[in-house]
């Protein structure tokens, strides 16, 4: 056991789990949006335009989806939104404060044409360049890499701030060297989850927290496609059986409805993504109420979910074609399977599973039907986790799947990070022209 790893473990947990209101890639725009204005010291009636160039990926993220406390989709009311009520300090929860009078004051100048979005000519695959001006007078913002990781403020002109070189990305093949999964494996994060102190990974628990409110919310809501409200309906109309995997598909969909649909809850996100959060969160939280599990189970079933998660995101780019939701959801499995019972080398059996299910589901960007694919996503993780513990699973002989879930996980990031690069521009040329 490398408990060397632990201190990395919960430093990056931390780091990756973290709350998030509404969709991160949008929110990221209004962030910087709102430390612009921030710089320039001045209201919203000083705007006198907003200009924001983003990277591809951005823009395929944020063009469908719909910002919290709007109830309008896109990029440019982000901007708006953040630049005239974000709050600079408030990370990925920049949107907090916003009121319906806000709100009317960003569409106003969205209706006065004040705010352009373009796609920027970079290598960065999570990359925003917000502009704010006020008369003659301007400040920018560049975020990039992450959400939250200012890379660049120029006001006026004149560049005020520049990151430490040794922690920004340039390019799609450069990472930043804070990954403490170059030495770690599946076994690794198992026996952390399991053997680490329970008050060194209590804080997990506030996932399920906020992500249960959501998912509250989401049935409770008229919030976009209402994927949990529909198996919560037809329950009730006897067309579907209650139990245990039409728990976890209509509890964890209706989150990610709640979330897409602009609710004025936060998510507990991973990897920088909210439904990330919610897949590796809400079928586990089922699962442990379905066995009446204790605190200290469903904590540890929520941590080794989380952190196999990241693990396996650790290994793709940030934003890509392959949907983010299957690669959570197999975080998911790992809670799920343990707490059903299951050991390490079921665990592994249920993860190379669903590998060899929803490997390629494709990333289209942000939107209503993403609670569709984090259903789909947790359906899988629950067909395969109950394969697991029966002693079935998808084997090495086939496709991407090899004998040990590392190399699968590594078999699976190969196909994310290269060929589907082009599948990824394709995806966003498609959604530009149609």
């Amino acid at each position: 056991m490398k408990h060397t790893l632990w201190p990395a473990f919960i430093d990056v947990v931390k780091r990756d789990v973290v709350p998030a209101l509404g969709c991160t890639e949008p929110v990221s725009v209004a962030l910087a949006a709102a430390i612009a204005v921030n710089k320039l010291n001045i209201n919203h009636q000083q705007i006198t335009g907003i200009e924001a160039f983003v990277s591809a990926n951005l823009m395929k993220n944020g063009m469908g989806v719909t910002v919290p406390g709007t109830g309008m989709v896109g990029l440019e009311i982000a901007a708006a939104a953040g630049a005239i009520a974000g709050d600079s300090q408030a990370q990925l929860e920049v949107l907090k404060n916003l009121t319906p009078e806000d709100v009317a004051i960003a569409k106003a100048m969205l209706d006065k044409k004040l705010v352009s979005i373009s796609v920027a000519d970079v290598s960065n695959i999570l990359y925003s360049k917000v502009t704010v001006f006020s008369g003659d007078r301007s400040a920018s913002v560049t975020i990039a890499d992450s959400h939250t990781h200012i890379l660049a403020i120029e006001e006026d002109g004149i560049t005020t701030y520049i990151a430490d070189p040794k922690n920004v990305t340039h390019s799609k093949k450069e990472k930043v060297n804070t990954n403490p999964f170059t030495d770690a494996c599946a076994q690794d994060i198992f026996d952390f989850a399991t053997q680490a102190s329970l008050a060194d990974i209590s804080f997990i628990e506030q996932a399920y927290q906020l992500n249960n409110a959501l998912s509250i919310e989401g049935l409770e809501g008229n919030y976009g496609l209402q994927v949990g409200a529909t198996f919560q309906r037809n329950v009730e109309r006897g067309l579907l059986s209650a139990g245990l995997l039409t728990d976890v598909l209509l509890r964890t969909a209706s989150a990610s409805d709640a979330r897409m649909g602009g609710a004025m809850k936060p998510a507990m996100s991973n990897s920088g993504s909210g439904n990330q959060g919610i897949a590796a969160t809400m079928p586990v939280v089922v699962v442990a109420e379905f066995v009446h599990a204790n605190d200290e189970q469903l904590i540890r079933a929520l941590m080794l979910s989380h952190l196999m998660a990241i693990y396996i995101k650790s290994h793709q780019n940030k934003l890509s074609a392959l949907c983010g939701a299957t690669t959570a959801s197999m975080g998911a499995v790992a809670g799920m399977t343990w707490l059903l019972g299951g050991d390490i080398k079921q665990i592994s059996a249920a993860i190379n599973s669903m590998i060899g299910d929803i490997a390629g589901m494709i990333c289209d960007g942000a939107k209503t039907s993403c609670a569709m694919k984090v259903s789909s996503s947790a359906g899988s993780a629950i067909k395969s986790a109950l394969m697991a513990l029966d002693g079935f699973s998808v084997t090495g002989n086939e496709g991407i799947v090899a004998n040990d879930v590392d190399s699968t996980i590594r078999n699976l990031s190969a196909l994310a990070n290269g060929s589907m690069t082009q599948t990824d521009m394709q995806i966003l040329d498609i959604m530009i022209n149609k």
